[in-house]
């Protein structure tokens, strides 16, 4: 089945806080950090840090989609972005929005604290056990989660190909829109 008791080690443990620690430092040194281009870097390293959660997880299609996407062309662009624009030492100011953003992200840090932590998270295990889903439903759930790249595929051309082809559409729209940015006058 899906748990096979590599969840609850002592490895994964630390693996895990190891990351988590490590995205949040980052993701504190991007909003923090007045240069530019390490402000930057460290959006890397978080972007790296989430996909290593998609790793533990077990969803190696988003983590590698993550690092395709993300930290291959998001951040690349980004940074040519930076390293094209004048006076990235200076940053940028600091203006009257800056403590209440802050006690407004507490506020919201804390909300999303307290629901995760007040939610039942039903495992599939759970909703066999109290007869919420038959034993065939969770075969079928875990066939699901041990092939998902042949799944995700068929979602995406069968039953969210309008989706698909609406994200399509917005990204050459970003690409023809960012051709015109940089296109000499």
């Amino acid at each position: 089945m899906l748990g096979q008791g590599t969840e609850a080690s002592l490895l994964a443990d630390i693996v895990f806080w190891t990351i988590a620690v490590s995205s949040i430092v980052a993701a504190l040194a991007v909003v923090v950090l007045k240069d530019l281009f390490r402000a930057a870097l460290f959006l890397i390293v978080s972007f790296l840090g989430v996909a290593g959660m998609f790793v533990l997880l077990r969803a190696e299609f988003l983590a590698v989609v993550q690092v395709l996407v993300y930290v291959g062309a998001i951040s690349v662009l980004i940074i040519f972005a930076i390293l094209m624009t004048r006076d990235v030492e200076e940053g940028s100011p600091s203006n009257r929005f800056r403590l209440p953003m802050a006690i407004l992200s507490a506020l919201f840090a804390a909300v999303a604290i307290y629901v995760a932590v007040t939610t039942n998270w039903n495992t599939i295990e759970a909703a066999v056990a109290s007869g919420a889903i038959t034993a065939d439903a969770s075969d079928r759930i875990g066939e699901v989660f041990s092939n998902t790249i042949p799944w995700i595929g068929r979602l995406l051309l069968r039953d969210f190909v309008l989706a698909f082809e609406v994200a399509s559409v917005v990204l050459l729209a970003a690409l023809i829109g960012a051709l015109a940015l940089i296109r000499e006058r």
